[in-house]
């Protein structure tokens, strides 16, 4: 099959899949206070940390235009799977639909174009995307990529352990959750995800209790898993990815297992030594 599976810059990719020519990855843009960072192959994950760090500001993401999803679609690829941050966090699903309408207004429906809302980030978007791949591979056909990666999207599930809750509560990403604050008892709260909407599972002392108690939680909710892929993503913090492996792997058999590390997007959100999880 002729195909290119685009995401936005919040899909975590490893450095395997940023040298595959199937992948493209459409930038978002961070503000830091008045620096402005373009999410591309040259983000500097530690230097961006050090703005956000010296910045009193909440730093700030802004999605790519339809414009520049139009520009990926005009590509040699005749069958384009697009995969995007949840539509309950970001707008680029909006902008990479509107992208497609723009695309197909002017060139006509001369190819096959499907955009996905992961109802996740990061780790699930890379999930799904590799799942992308693994069916174009195996030539499976158009209409039938599209039904199996719905349900696919269905059946993941999202996980988070985050340093700080802050940078999403002051962005507006915790609607409807009422924001976790126990900084002085070094509670860290444990997230999921409900259909892309953020929601919290639980709570520990200590990020590592926490991080336990976030597999824990994941190995009861997954069932099987022997067909399961577990993509974990890391920010600047690859010990907590392996206790996070270690912890998940001791009691359970994956049929594939990738760690990968965040890019600026998630950087944003995750804070540093944020960690997510997907299945």
């Amino acid at each position: 099959m002729n195909y290119k599976i685009i995401g936005d810059s919040c899909t975590d990719l490893t450095d395997k899949q940023k040298k595959d020519p199937h992948f493209q990855l459409i930038p978002l843009t961070l503000q830091v206070g008045d620096v402005q960072v373009v999410d591309d192959a040259d983000f500097d994950q530690k230097r961006f940390l050090e703005l956000v760090k010296a910045c009193p500001e909440c730093p700030k993401t802004a999605c790519p235009s339809p414009e520049a999803f139009k520009k990926a679609y005009e590509c040699d690829a005749d069958n384009i799977f697009v995969v995007t941050l949840s539509e309950h966090l970001s707008g680029t699903y909006g902008s990479a639909v509107l992208g497609k309408q723009l695309y197909e207004e002017e060139h006509g429906k001369d190819k096959n174009i499907f955009v996905v809302g992961s109802h996740s980030a990061s780790a699930g978007q890379l999930n799904i995307a590799l799942f992308l791949q693994e069916l174009c591979e195996k030539e499976v056909p158009f209409d039938q990529i599209v039904e199996q990666v719905m349900d696919y999207r269905l059946k993941m599930k999202t996980y988070f352990v985050l340093e700080s809750l802050d940078t999403l509560r002051k962005n507006g990403r915790l609607t409807g959750l009422q924001a976790f604050f126990a900084t002085a008892l070094n509670i860290k709260p444990v997230m999921g995800a409900n259909e892309g909407t953020i929601i919290k599972l639980d709570q520990a002392r200590g990020i590592t209790k926490a991080l336990n108690r976030m597999c824990e939680i994941a190995l009861k909710e997954a069932g099987d898993t022997s067909g399961k892929r577990l993509v974990i993503a890391h920010c600047n913090n690859p010990a907590r990815a392996k206790l996070v492996k270690d912890a998940m792997c001791s009691k359970a058999v994956f049929r594939d297992v990738v760690i990968t590390e965040t890019a600026g997007v998630a950087t944003v959100y995750a804070n540093d030594g944020g960690v997510v999880m997907a299945l």
